[in-house]
């Protein structure tokens, strides 16, 4: 099988998105980017847009920025802060129950390490690894469902769901775009390579993908 060219299609990618970065990668370079902050961003920004995620958090950060900030927020004025992101009531569940075992476990300091994430209730691996690399900048692969679509269309793995797309993309992926490989293509997903009807003439590495599952282009 001959290797996939990463050097070539990640270099392309990023000029190619230069000016698009997702709104928890632009968050976590930003002053108010602790990794406490990092995490709750990624938790409202599930099946979310960015747009409605970072006004959310500009919203959110202007009164509480620790893990004790945001409990002394009463339950319903935290859905009124992140509302309208998706799922926001059961979101501000789970942003006080994240935020009361940080405190009570970890002395309120987000984790940074991947398995210790994972047994926080409420934290999948999309988060976690989202955390570890974002606001640790710790090795890891985020895989959600646009790297794991795109991965696959690409025909840089054969997988069936994100958490194999993770395991075998750790076997052939560079370390050294393991941070950055789901920024880039969680934004080239939402620009040209969606899930129904993929632009495939405006798309820069076109010739590099093998188009498995395609049925219809623009």
């Amino acid at each position: 099988m001959t290797k996939f060219p990463f050097d070539e299609m990640m270099s392309i990618l990023k000029k190619f998105l230069a000016d698009e970065v997702p709104v928890v990668t632009r968050i976590s370079k930003s002053k108010a980017g602790s990794p406490f902050i990092i995490l709750v961003s990624t938790l409202l920004s599930l099946r979310t847009k960015d747009e409605t995620t970072d006004q959310a958090m500009e919203r959110l950060v202007k009164v509480a920025t620790t893990p004790e900030g945001l409990l002394n927020l009463s339950n319903e004025n935290l859905e009124k802060i992140i509302y309208p992101v998706g799922f926001y009531r059961n979101k501000a569940r789970t942003l006080k129950s994240v935020s009361r075992i940080i405190i009570e476990k970890y002395h309120g300091k987000v984790p940074d390490n991947l398995d210790e994430l994972l047994t926080i209730k409420g934290v999948g691996r999309k988060t976690a690894n989202l955390v570890v690399t974002e606001a640790y900048g710790k090795p890891g692969i985020c895989v959600d469902t646009h790297v794991h679509r795109i991965s696959n269309r690409l025909g840089i793995v054969s997988t069936k769901n994100p958490h194999q797309t993770e395991e075998k993309l750790r076997k052939v992926l560079p370390k050294k775009y393991w941070i950055i490989y789901n920024a880039l293509l969680v934004a080239f997903g939402r620009r040209t390579c969606q899930p129904v009807s993929p632009r495939c003439s405006q798309c820069p590495i076109a010739y590099l993908c093998k188009r498995i599952g395609v049925t219809k282009h623009r």
